[in-house]
């Protein structure tokens, strides 16, 4: 038998029996303290069909209202919360040893970012759908410029942070001055719209600390997850944390693909809804009997929904249901394709975008299960939204080998 709980001694196991407990519940790590210690609730599921739902309460040390999100598989990957802020107040002022990137969800207003002893502040506007960064460790206030509520989401790399030091005034009383991450150019905050390509995967991205509207902003065609997908990558302010906008046109959906824990996708504009499964059903878990295991959540603009929501491998699909374009903000933290493990150098394949007979895990078309095609152009003609769906994509090409 296992070690009692109850002793509270430490004994060796008799003849071949095993040490310890044998049963035992995780314990929170730091930053789960951390959460419990601010006196605001924590929002823990799979997804949410809009942030806005969630109650917000006073939460004294930002100084406006707010509740923490921690979806399935984040846990210790990334933080994230949702904070109003007063009608026509501010946040308190702030600063942090973690990066953290803002979405505006509802109105308008500005931030002031600097640094310890500047005497220039930099100084910008914000609207529904913006997107800015906070350079690590400079101080920050966010005033909201009207009469209304304003609603920001935010992502952070707080729990790496917190959970290794595990010392709140080394992460908030911190002194270290990052010039690297952050300059009183006057730039430094106008919005760049060049595009390069990013140095490991070769895809769009754009050098800029502030987007004014990711809802509408030009995409780059990118093809990966479906036929007319538009995709890039904003790269803010040195961050370690990692991020795109995707965007999949009004009637079509993207093909499933597997991959670990850490992304959260986040709707912008549209509707839709997102399935996820343990990628050991395979790829037809409703004709092999394993619908139960597929978690769906439906969503709309401020939604999200965790892509992995389990540690291991799990397949996750995305589905436009809306006449609106299907426009998403993934959100991975720290932890992006070119950070998976292996040593430095090693070779390495865009495996989620490659099809499973190409060696990747994406799910062509014609291989998927049949139930999806059929639950979608149902749901798109109850909603009174065309597909675009070529017929041919469902048929195997015939240079795919037979098993």
């Amino acid at each position: 038998m296992p070690h009692d709980k109850d002793q509270t001694h430490w004994h060796e196991p008799a003849g071949n029996k095993r040490a310890g407990f044998g049963e035992f519940r995780k314990q929170p790590t730091p930053y789960d303290a951390f959460m419990e210690s601010e006196g605001v609730p924590v929002f823990r599921d799979i997804g949410i069909r809009k942030v806005h739902d969630l109650p917000l309460v006073p939460w004294k040390r930002k100084g406006g209202r707010g509740h923490y999100i921690q979806l399935l598989g984040t846990e210790g990957k990334w933080g994230c919360y949702v904070v109003e802020v007063p009608p026509a107040g501010a946040l308190n002022p702030e600063k942090h040893m973690y990066e953290e990137i803002f979405l505006v969800l509802e109105g308008r207003g500005t931030t002031e970012v600097w640094q310890e002893g500047d005497s220039k502040k930099h100084v910008f506007e914000w609207q529904k759908g913006s997107m800015f960064s906070i350079p690590m460790n400079a101080w920050y206030r966010i005033v909201n410029g009207s009469s209304g509520g304003a609603l920001l989401l935010a992502g952070t790399t707080a729990p790496n942070v917190i959970n290794l030091l595990n010392n709140y005034d080394a992460v908030f009383n911190n002194p270290f001055v990052f010039r690297d991450r952050f300059s009183g150019a006057d730039d430094f905050y106008k919005p760049k719209d060049d595009i390069e390509p990013d140095p490991v995967r070769g895809l769009a991205m754009r050098r800029t600390n502030l987007i004014p509207d990711a809802i509408n902003c030009d995409l780059p065609l990118d093809n990966r997850r479906s036929p007319g997908y538009r995709r890039i990558e904003p790269f803010m302010t040195n961050n370690c944390f990692y991020f795109w906008i995707g965007q999949h046109e009004n009637g079509r959906y993207s093909k499933a693909h597997a991959h670990t824990s850490a992304a959260v996708l986040i709707c912008l504009k549209g509707k839709g809804y997102t399935y996820t499964w343990p990628e050991k059903y395979g790829e037809n878990p409703w004709q092999t009997g394993h619908a139960d295991k597929v978690r769906r959540v439906d969503y709309e603009q401020g939604g999200m929904v965790t892509a992995a929501p389990g540690g291991a491998r799990w397949y996750h699909q995305h589905f436009s249901v809306s006449k609106d374009p299907f426009r998403l903000t993934a959100w991975f933290g720290p932890h992006n394709p070119g950070r998976d493990p292996g040593p430095p150098g090693e070779k390495h394949t865009d495996y989620t975008a490659r099809e499973i007979n190409e060696g990747g895990t994406a799910i062509p078309y014609w291989m998927e299960d049949p139930f999806i095609r059929k639950e979608y152009e149902e749901t798109l003609q109850r909603n009174g939204v065309p597909s675009r769906m070529d017929p041919a994509w469902y048929v195997k090409p015939s240079d795919v080998p037979q098993k």
